[in-house]
């Protein structure tokens, strides 16, 4: 790969990873669209972490996620399974058949109106059939319009997306989407409902030698592979899939690097028991199981708790968000996931992702949280020495593990990202002579500002951070979720009316909390209290009652690594 990147390849497992894995890619679109004149194109970040170049059969060169992509049936709707950019040579196949033949073809899902609009901008279809694309300044990837007067982008409505293909805008390789044919998407019948179904997915012969087949595809073509990135649905069987899919990582790739991220859509409500247990459980083996074979697990939710009783969403003071809706809530995740996957995408000095998860899971404690700043509060004339006194003692960020408030709680180790300030405003622009209000005040970069905060926050913390200049993109489809932002992201008393904010400065950070502690914990007495008997559905999909008094003994002694002691040797 060029300038020896160390490559990462993607694992989507689950409708919702499909939402927040569709927001992510298209915040890693939008940034290689930057144009090569802006003000500032620092380039801190390498996009060959995450994409590879290809060409298609037809000599057009191509720039595509390097992504490996589980659903279930009926969940792609106009999206075909191969992708648009690579012609469909199964199609072309001379038939050998000479008796009379009937064609029987499936009604098209019509596409979103918003994908009309990005294809009409993107390309053309050409007389010989074959969809070409422009090539951007750099040569990599589909190139947007360019015209005297660009189109004004256009955001899908809520109603509008049903599914995560609805408003994904990025090319996909004919190799990324694998179908799971035997569950369906839609309806009550055939869910992927249990942990154990999942497990049993990745042991039929078909499915293990699919996922096996794309793996090395595109670890062969890797120079420097550092690791996988997992996505993957907790709630729902796709807990029991990624648990068996990172067991045969860990098998097939050992020495490199598993960091997953273990998804959970929004709030639930009390009137669906049978979904609340399933939910329990399956979040619970995914959880342990995970983490015996990752390098690092990190929950994401926008929920208040991990458990059987319902905590409402987590509060942004700029973000107003509908938390019942998948599309808000991943893109407000893959916000998060951007910025805190920052160190091991950088192209200056990166943080490997095994070098991560060892800062962060010493003594056992490979299960993390997540937190975020969405925007980060810098109003204009403001330096970050500023914001943060401004922000006080509290805990800076929200927290997004479900996992409760994490006041009162210790930090073991952590690695924060703040991205998206100007250099102007990193250090104190005081006058000479006047008094410093805070030691940060005094400091002469911005890296030693952050590094001085985090120190009075946590004292005894292992602290990794990062400051970039780059902020983390939002256009469109992104959905409009933020107030009193200029386009850049900055406080406005009174932004323009209708300004569509391009790019905000966020805050991230991942954390070795002993709130796990309280919360593995209570997920463990939850269990105690639940009837199997009444719940028989769950154990015939293939857990036994041997398998979850297995999980209670794992799950407590998870929870014991995160108690008070703070020592590196304990």
């Amino acid at each position: 790969m060029a300038g020896g990147a160390r490559e990462v390849l993607t694992l989507q497992l689950g409708h919702f990873a499909g939402f927040v894995g569709a927001h992510w890619w298209n915040q890693q679109d939008a940034a290689l669209r930057e144009p090569a004149d802006a003000k500032e194109t620092p380039g801190e970040l390498c996009p060959d972490v995450l994409y590879r170049t290809g060409r298609t059969l037809h000599g057009q060169e191509t720039y595509t996620p390097r992504l490996i992509l589980m659903d279930l049936k009926g969940s792609l709707s106009s999206l075909k399974q191969e992708g648009g950019l690579y012609r469909d040579t199964q199609q072309d196949a001379a038939i050998a058949w000479e008796g009379k033949l009937t064609t029987h073809t499936e009604e098209l899902h019509p596409k979103n109106p918003y994908l009309q609009d990005l294809l009409s901008a993107e390309g053309v279809l050409c007389s010989d059939g074959v969809w070409r694309v422009k090539s951007i300044p750099s040569g990599k990837g589909p190139a947007p319009h360019t015209t005297a007067t660009p189109p004004k982008p256009r955001i899908p409505t809520e109603g509008s997306i049903q599914v995560w293909s609805d408003f994904l805008r990025v090319h996909l390789h004919p190799r990324s989407i694998c179908m799971i044919q035997k569950y369906n998407h839609d309806g009550e019948a055939s869910r992927l409902k249990a942990f154990g179904q999942g497990e049993s997915v990745l042991k039929e012969p078909r499915y293990q030698e699919e996922l096996e087949d794309r793996l090395h595809f595109y670890v062969e073509e890797c120079d420097y592979l550092q690791g996988f990135q997992i996505l993957c649905d907790l709630h729902d069987g796709f807990s029991g899939l990624g648990a068996k899919a990172s067991e045969l990582l860990r098998d097939e790739y050992t020495g490199t690097g598993i960091v997953t991220w273990g998804l959970l859509p929004g709030p639930y409500s009390l009137r669906e028991p049978q979904k609340n247990i399933y939910r329990l459980l399956n979040t619970a083996f995914g959880l342990v199981h995970l983490s015996a074979h990752s390098s690092l697990v990190c929950p994401l939710s926008l929920g208040g708790s991990l458990g059987l009783r319902p905590e409402p969403p987590v509060h942004f003071p700029h973000l107003h968000y509908d938390a019942t809706l998948p599309f808000h809530c991943s893109a407000i995740l893959a916000t998060a996931l951007d910025t805190v996957t920052v160190p091991y995408r950088l192209r200056s000095s990166p943080v490997s992702m095994a070098q991560l998860a060892d800062m962060l899971n010493f003594s056992g404690k490979k299960v993390v949280t997540a937190g975020a700043t969405i925007p980060f509060p810098l109003v204009p004339n403001q330096s970050l020495p500023d914001a943060l006194v401004q922000l006080g003692g509290a805990t800076p960020w929200t927290p997004l593990s479900a996992c409760g408030d994490p006041s009162g709680t210790r930090c073991f180790a952590q690695s924060v990202v703040l991205r998206g300030l100007n250099r102007a405003c990193h250090t104190s622009q005081l006058p000479p002579g006047t008094p410093a209000p805070s030691v940060l005040h005094t400091c002469t970069t911005g890296e030693e500002v952050l590094a001085r905060y985090l120190e009075q926050q946590q004292p005894a913390a292992r602290s990794s951070s990062h400051l970039l200049l780059t902020p983390c993109k939002v256009a469109p489809p992104y959905p409009h979720l933020f107030s009193s932002l200029s386009q850049q992201g900055s406080g406005l008393d009174s932004p323009p009316s209708g300004a569509a904010v391009d790019s905000v400065p966020v805050l991230g950070a991942l954390c070795s909390s002993s709130s796990l502690d309280r919360t593995l914990g209570d997920l463990a007495k939850e269990l105690t209290k639940v009837d199997l008997r009444r719940w028989a559905s769950f154990m015939e999909a293939g857990v036994e009652q041997g398998d979850l008094e297995e999980l209670l003994h794992e799950l407590r002694s998870l929870a014991q690594c995160y108690q008070g002691r703070d020592s590196l040797t304990d």
